[in-house]
């Protein structure tokens, strides 16, 4: 029996490595080991530069690496923009509901009040219009035009002479009396009692027989107060020519002169009546400047 001492042929397609050539091992990359150890990187190709592996960073620096200097974009420039405004809008919106708030603790008697005050001024200056527009009609349409300017000339000069209290006058208005026993009373009081019966409609006053004009004024003179340069003694009685249902309410609404005056330990008496007669007279003064500008 013959033995085959040829040894088996290998298949073909395969290759088999050098047995006398042992495996290296992986060789780690320049960059990741000299990133972990902090060495010197060698370069893969001759001439090539080598660049020097700085310190490991921390967490905290590469986040205010990333944080600062900031990077704004054009959308969040628009979005903060908007919110700007919105903030500002919202600060006056609180600002103008604040102011209001004074009207908040009134009672509603009171806010009633003071609404059908505004209610009555509205309603003077809507009636003031539709009679300035009647009298536009009137000359427009009238058929003796001069005779119709003649008598709404005569009109207006009467009117002018209440107010400048160079005629008398007469109406419907009230009567206030204020009688000061401790002398406490001062000119400026009287001064906004006249202001605040003038914002409700008064179109004559007189104080103690002495004529109120757009010109006159108060003062504290000793043992009492003086208007226009004359002394007044107590008590102070005030008749107004208006509408009595604007003219009383104006002076009782909270906080105003009937308030003020009675704080001031002042006794004040309101009477309504439907004639009020104001015959005080003031002489009409020669303007020393002014002159008419039409020619």
């Amino acid at each position: 029996m013959s033995t085959n001492d040829n040894p088996p042929e290998e298949p073909m397609g395969s290759e088999t490595p050098p047995q006398d050539e042992p495996a290296r091992p992986a060789e780690p990359s320049a960059a990741g080991e000299g990133a972990q150890t902090g060495q010197v990187a060698k370069p893969d190709q001759p001439g090539q530069a080598v660049e020097p592996a700085g310190p490991a960073r921390s967490g905290r620096q590469r986040l205010a690496e990333a944080v600062w200097p900031p990077r704004v974009s054009r959308a969040q420039l628009i979005v903060a923009l908007l919110l700007f405004v919105l903030g500002l809008g919202l600060a006056i919106q609180v600002r103008s509901n604040s102011d209001s708030s004074a009207l908040r603790g009134a009672r509603q008697e009171d806010l009633v009040r003071i609404l059908d005050e505004l209610d009555g001024r509205t309603k003077r200056l809507e009636d003031e219009k539709q009679r300035l527009e009647d009298q536009r009609k009137e000359l427009e349409s009238s058929s003796n035009q001069a005779e119709e300017a003649r008598r709404q000339t005569i009109e207006k000069e009467r009117q002018l002479g209440i107010l400048a209290g160079t005629v008398a006058a007469q109406g419907p208005g009230i009567t206030l009396k204020i009688t000061d026993p401790r002398g406490q009373v001062q000119s400026d009081q009287l001064l906004d009692t006249l202001q605040e019966l003038r914002a409700a409609g008064a179109e004559a006053i007189q104080v103690n027989g002495v004529r109120i004009v757009a010109s006159s004024f108060f003062s504290d003179e000793g043992g009492g107060i003086g208007i226009d340069g004359k002394k007044i003694t107590q008590p102070y009685e005030f008749k107004v020519i208006g509408k009595p249902q604007d003219l009383e309410p104006a002076l009782n609404i909270p906080g105003g002169v009937v308030q003020t005056l009675e704080k001031e330990q002042a006794n004040v008496a309101v009477t309504r009546s439907a004639k009020i007669v104001v015959d005080a007279l003031r002489a009409a003064k020669q303007p020393d400047y002014a002159r008419s500008s039409t020619s």
